[in-house]
């Protein structure tokens, strides 16, 4: 479906993150006038007050679900970044049809079966549940230091520090459901040099980016949070993503 006003925009924030990690992007988008939603999935940012242990990746796709329906959204540009793929990648399978392009900002984009914790390995997924079970009472992951993301900037670091917040580990173990309509869908990948994604991902990416002309792979010399360090190099390729069809 493909509406005859301008493209909007749905920004999906990473772990431990929230809507506001999208603040620059969202005001240079909304001064091209586009309209632009940057969702706060439950649990996080300023829903850190709906923190529980029930929470888990099927909460946070029909958080995705609820925007396109409530703010009756179509030909939107839905845009994914680091752990915002996975409800993204769900959602699809509801919203297809309201969607113009799919872009990854670094983020996960799962085959049906797969957690977080099977994309990042055993390693990274072992050291995330000692910490939960060390200081997140075992359900939840607690924060950690904004340079663990590559970020530098010592003001920048202090600023994001004070924005993240915990994460139910079951967001992280459930393993999602069909992901067809993600991986068939439109889509551009954009992939931050240095990358925090997984080898396995960056190389399912690069070979559908390869062998689906629908799919485009697009680089950005930036740490893991571009829309932090380098949002307008982030939004001319958020914009461009809207005509590569």
């Amino acid at each position: 479906m493909v509406s005859k006003q301008k493209s909007s925009f749905v920004l999906v924030h990473g772990g431990r993150h929230g809507g506001w990690a999208w603040r620059e992007v969202m005001s240079r988008l909304n001064a091209l006038n586009y309209s632009t939603y940057t969702p706060t999935l439950t649990g996080l940012g300023e829903r850190a007050h709906l923190l529980c242990a029930d929470i888990g990746l099927e909460t946070h796709i029909n958080d995705l679900v609820g925007v396109f329906e409530y703010e009756d959204l179509s030909d939107v540009v839905l845009v994914a970044h680091s752990y915002g793929g996975m409800p993204v990648a769900g959602a699809m399978q509801h919203v297809f049809d309201r969607v113009r392009r799919v872009v990854w900002v670094d983020a996960h984009l799962p085959q049906e079966g797969e957690s977080i914790f099977d994309l990042i390995g055993d390693e990274r997924a072992a050291e995330m549940i000692k910490m939960a079970d060390r200081d997140g009472e075992g359900w939840f992951v607690p924060t950690s230091d904004a340079s663990w993301w590559g970020l530098t900037d010592v003001e920048q670091i202090a600023w994001v520090n004070s924005k993240t917040t915990a994460q139910p580990i079951k967001t992280y173990r459930d393993k999602i459901g069909p992901t067809d309509r993600a991986w068939s869908h439109p889509g551009t990948m954009i992939e931050c040099n240095p990358s925090r994604l997984p080898a396995i991902e960056r190389t399912r990416q690069r070979a559908r980016a390869e062998s689906d002309p629908r799919f485009l792979h697009r680089t950005i010399d930036a740490c893991h949070e571009p829309m932090l360090t380098q949002p307008d190099e982030l939004t001319k390729l958020l914009v461009e993503a809207i005509d590569n069809l």
